[in-house]
């Protein structure tokens, strides 16, 4: 089956997760989840994997080994496309992403010597003007207070410097259109609008090499 976007019961489903976080409430609406959660993002995902890749979709349990926060479900479901993309969806609405999250320390190394680099750096510059151009915002990940050791402060892009991770975010509200087809038109726009985000970095700054 094709995907025709989530139906309102996906967003009733993590608003109820939400207030009711517990194994009995995931039991008691697994085939909602199921069904109408899970379902169409996977058949999103098949659809989009011949231009963006092949989809992976997280899983809808929470790491609680190390966290204060014992509350066993995600309230939202998150995938990735290998070429480069992530789907977001919530009680809150749907949202999506590209760009690179929380760079590598090897990573890191190499996009601020890109950034640093007047061609380059301006070439991001550059980039990131004609996404947000676009309605899209470009944010940077965890930035620091003040340039990186080893670059100036005063560096002409030193707020580029400081960021982690570098990525193209664009939500929307709940509204009818997330409950048809038109969903995946939205996602597709962004992210072939935010491409030339994840060439620049494919390009300067590619996959960690301890991964």
């Amino acid at each position: 089956m094709g995907f025709s976007g989530w139906p309102e019961r996906a967003f009733g489903f993590y608003e109820g997760l939400e207030a009711d976080n517990s194994k009995t409430y995931w039991t008691a609406h697994r085939a909602v989840y199921d069904n109408d959660v899970l379902a169409p993002m996977e058949a999103l995902l098949t659809e989009l994997a011949g231009e963006f890749g092949d989809g992976k979709v997280f899983r809808p349990y929470r790491d609680v080994r190390f966290s204060a926060d014992k509350s066993p479900y995600k309230t939202a479901i998150g995938a990735t496309l290998s070429d480069g993309g992530y789907v977001h969806l919530s009680a809150d609405g749907l949202a999506v992403a590209l760009g690179y999250h929380l760079m590598a320390p090897d990573q890191l190394a190499r996009y601020r010597h890109a950034v640093a680099e007047d061609v380059t750096g301006e070439q991001l510059r550059h980039v990131i003007a004609e996404v947000e151009g676009q309605g899209i915002d470009v944010v940077g990940e965890e930035p620091l207070k003040t340039a990186p050791r080893g670059y100036s402060k005063d560096h002409p892009r030193a707020d580029l410097l400081r960021n982690k991770g570098l990525i193209a975010w664009q939500e929307w509200p709940v509204d009818p259109w997330i409950h048809t087809a038109k969903a995946k038109a939205r996602i597709v726009k962004h992210l072939r609008t935010a491409r030339p985000l994840q060439d620049w970095l494919d390009d300067r700054v590619g996959p960690s090499d301890r991964s």
